[in-house]
C-alpha cells in the first residue's frame, strides 16, 4: 500500500490560514482594548456613560477574546471546512468593524451606539447595529451546528461546547433587546433614556457572552487532569450549573432593575 502523503491539502491549508488570521486579529483587538486603558489613565474622564474610554477597552478585549474563542471552539463542530472558513472570515471582519467604529467614536468624543445627532454619527450607529445583527446570525449558525451534530474532542467537550453556545444565545437575545429598545427610544426622541435603557441588561449580556470560552476551556483542562472520568464529568456539570445560576441571577437583576 503506498504511503499516505503528509502534504496538507489546499482546503486544510486554507482553513488553517483563516484560523491563524482570526487568532491574530483577535489578539490585535485585545491589545487595542488594553492600550486604551493607558489612554484612560492619561486622559482621565468618566469610566461609565455613553462617552468614555471604557467602551474601546471593554469592546476591544471582549470582541478579541470572543473571536479567538469561537475560532477555537468551532474546530470541534462538524461543519464543512469551506463553510467554517467563510463564516469565521466574515465574523472576524465584523468584529474589526464593531471595535473600529466604537473606538473611532470614543476618540471623537461622541456616543458610538444610538447616536443620531449627525448624518455621520447615524451612519456609524447603524453600521454597528447591522454588524451586531450579522454577529448574531453567525453565532446562531454555529450554535445550531453544535446541536445538530455532536461536537468532537476530548471527553466532556461536547457537553461544554453545547452548553457554551446555549448560554451564548442568551447573550445574543439580550444584545438584540438592548439594540431594539435603544433604537425605539431614540427614534421617539428619548435620547438620554435610550442610553440608560441598556444598563440593566449589560451584566446579563457580559456574563452569558463568554460561556463559549469558559466552559470548553474547563473541559479541555479537565481532560488533562489525573482524575477519573466520573470526577471530571461531575466537575463539569457543577461548573455548568454555577454558570447557569450566574446567568439566571444576572437576568433576575435585569428584570428587577428594569
Amino acid at each position: 500500500m503506498p504511503a499516505r502523503s503528509s502534504v496538507p491539502s489546499p482546503l486544510t491549508s486554507g482553513a488553517r490560514r483563516v484560523e491563524l488570521l482570526c487568532h491574530v486579529t483577535g489578539l490585535v483587538l485585545v491589545l487595542s482594548g488594553l492600550a486604551h486603558l493607558i489612554v484612560f489613565a492619561v486622559d482621565g474622564g468618566p469610566w461609565d456613560g455613553p462617552v468614555s474610554w471604557r467602551k474601546p477597552v471593554t469592546f476591544g478585549v471582549s470582541f478579541g477574546v470572543t473571536l479567538i474563542a469561537v475560532t477555537w471552539v468551532t474546530s470541534y463542530l462538524r461543519v464543512g471546512p469551506r463553510l467554517r472558513a467563510l463564516l469565521l472570515t466574515v465574523f472576524a471582519a465584523d468584529c474589526v468593524v464593531e471595535v473600529g467604529g466604537i473606538t473611532l467614536q470614543a476618540w471623537r468624543g461622541v456616543p458610538s451606539h444610538l447616536d443620531m445627532e449627525t448624518p455621520f454619527d447615524t451612519a456609524v450607529s447603524m453600521t454597528l447595529a447591522v454588524g451586531g445583527g450579522i454577529l448574531m446570525v453567525l453565532l446562531t449558525v454555529f450554535a445550531l451546528a453544535s446541536f445538530r451534530h455532536r461536537p468532537s474532542g476530548p471527553a466532556g467537550m461536547d457537553l461544554a461546547v453545547r452548553s457554551g453556545f446555549a448560554i451564548l444565545l442568551v447573550a445574543l437575545a439580550s444584545g438584540a433587546a438592548m439594540i431594539a429598545r435603544g433604537v425605539v427610544l431614540t427614534r421617539t426622541g428619548h435620547q438620554e433614556a435610550a442610553y440608560r435603557s441598556t444598563a440593566p441588561l449589560k451584566p446579563l449580556h457580559g456574563v452569558s457572552l463568554h460561556a463559549v470560552l469558559v466552559l470548553p476551556a474547563l473541559a479541555w483542562l479537565l481532560s488533562h487532569a489525573p482524575w477519573s472520568e466520573t470526577a471530571r464529568r461531575r466537575t463539569l456539570y457543577a461548573a455548568i450549573g454555577c454558570y447557569v445560576a450566574a446567568v439566571i441571577g444576572a437576568g433576575v437583576r435585569a428584570a428587577l432593575t428594569h
